[in-house]
């Protein structure tokens, strides 16, 4: 199974492609969609859209997981970062006709134990998890995988979280 992990952001979409198998968990690639602060909303949106269908076209993940929102301080980034959560959820929902939501809380406990682990905590459970030599940078992506393997533990069992 192609598992498709999205850490959402309006800057800095993180994404981590991983297979589960008999095997158990192994990558296939990771990284960022990037959008220039110089741009429109408008323009950043299309450019969050048209990645993420261009990540379901070449990867064609059978199940796609996606970090659902969470407080933010700062009250101006919450509203567009919800704008891009929007056109993700769109992509998604319209190329594969599903898509599950994890609170960060559930992200920490199940690679972690702990739903207050700290992020170097994570990024370092998801080095070991997959194997990899180091911690996947950028940050936003190491993220992604992270959702990714949650979703490979909780399975579609949390259905609750389907959209």
């Amino acid at each position: 199974m192609v598992v498709l992990g999205i850490d959402p952001g309006l800057a800095t979409v993180g994404y981590g492609v991983i297979n589960k198998d008999s095997g158990g968990l192994s990558v296939i690639d990771y990284g960022v969609i990037e959008t220039a602060k110089n741009e429109s909303i408008s323009a950043r949106l299309m450019l969050i859209y048209e990645g993420i269908c261009a990540l379901i076209k070449k990867f064609k993940p059978d199940e796609i997981a996606l970090e659902e929102i969470f407080y933010f301080k700062n009250q101006k980034t919450v509203i567009p970062v919800a704008e891009a959560r929007g056109a993700i959820i769109l992509a998604c929902v319209k190329a594969t006709g599903k898509l599950f939501e994890y609170t960060p809380l559930q992200v920490k406990s199940a690679l972690t134990g702990n739903g207050v682990a700290k992020k170097p905590q994570v990024q370092n459970m998801v080095k070991l998890i997959l194997e990899l030599e180091q911690i996947p940078k950028p940050d936003d992506a190491a993220d992604a995988l992270a959702i990714a393997i949650t979703h490979c533990q909780m399975g579609t069992a949390v259905s609750k979280n389907q959209i």
